[in-house]
């Protein structure tokens, strides 16, 4: 049986956003995987997902 992720859908015409890329280790990257996987969205999504929540807690709306 195979899972759907979840992926940021984009309206046609508005191109890819700039990449964004971090280093971080091995085992935490596998957590990290593990539960965007548990929550059916890519590790992408839970990362953005992730920091819109947290603009929010600071009073933030986030613009994407």
């Amino acid at each position: 049986m195979s899972t759907i992720i979840k992926r940021d859908k984009q309206p046609k015409g508005t191109g890819k956003a700039p990449t964004f890329q971090i280093r971080i280790p091995h085992d935490l990257k596998e957590q990290f995987e593990t539960e965007a996987k548990n929550d059916g969205v890519s590790l992408g999504n839970w990362l953005k997902d992730l920091g819109r929540a947290e603009l929010k807690k600071r009073g933030i709306e986030p613009k994407g």
